[in-house]
Parts: C-alpha cells; structure tokens; sequence
C-alpha cells in the first residue's frame, strides 16, 4: 500500500464521480508501466481498450465488457513456466489491468508495483524498501495527472 499515494487521493477527491477521467488516466498509467510484464495477450489487447477509453475513442459499453473480460483473464492466468518471480509479475501486471478497467485505480496501481517488485525476484516482495521507487512513481505521476486535470476557477 502507498499511504503518501491514499494520501493524495484522499485529498485531492480523486474517488469522486466527478474525477473519473482523471482515476481512469491514473489507473491507465499504472497498467501501462507493467505492459511488458503481461504473458496474456488478450491482456495486453484489454489494456489498448482501456488507452482508447482514456483517450475518448471508446464509449462506457466498450469498457464495462473490456472491464468484465478482463476479470476473467486475470483470475484464469496460469502464471508462468519460469523459476523466479516472474510469474507472479506476469499475474500481478494482469490483475493490475483488470482493475484499471475496472475503475480501480489504487488497486491497479498496488498490483502494478507488485509486479514490478515480482520482477527483481520474488524475494523482494519481502523487503519494503523494493516498492520505494515504484511508489514514488506513482505518486509523482498522480501529482502531474492532477495539474493537467486542475480546474481554473
């Protein structure tokens, strides 16, 4: 969990229906950052759904099918034939995919640094101090997010 992260969602209402665009973009950033740790193609062509609804070039419909097969896909991943903690990343990425469509952002953005982590071995998840860069990322890329999307009064 990325408190600094909740912090700024909390305080900027980033949960509110009126900052859904900007939770999509967010939740969109967080599933792209893993996309080469995605084993599933199918994954990878529900993620491309998610950059054309982020982007205004699919409607809600599109999503909400995208958002329920991606579901599917994430809870039938098999993992991955390798050794290390690969796998895990390859199915951590997915769910992070599958909760971005979902409107999940800081579920996606908590699976999308697990599959990082799960990248440098699977060791790491154990050490609290692997998610650092990838937290501060997130909260870096939030924060650009929010003073593109800030309203002028």
């Amino acid at each position: 969990m990325n408190s600094e992260l909740q912090s700024l969602f909390d305080e900027h209402h980033v949960a509110d229906p009126a900052r859904r665009a900007l939770r999509y973009a967010f939740a969109y950033a967080c599933a792209e950052r893993v996309r080469h740790r995605l084993e599933d193609a199918r994954a990878i062509e529900l993620l491309d759904v998610l950059k054309a609804y982020v982007e205004g070039r699919v409607d809600e419909a599109v999503l909400t099918a995208a958002a329920e097969e991606a579901a599917v896909v994430a809870n039938r991943h098999r993992g991955s034939p390798s050794i290390d903690g690969s796998q895990h990343s390859a199915v951590s990425g997915t769910y992070a995919v599958a909760k971005a469509l979902a409107g999940k952002a800081l579920d996606a953005a908590d699976y999308a640094a697990y599959s990082t982590v799960y990248g440098y071995g699977g060791y790491a998840v154990n050490e609290p101090d692997a998610f650092a860069p990838e937290h501060g990322w997130q909260v870096s890329t939030l924060k650009t997010l929010l003073a593109k999307n800030a309203v002028v009064a």
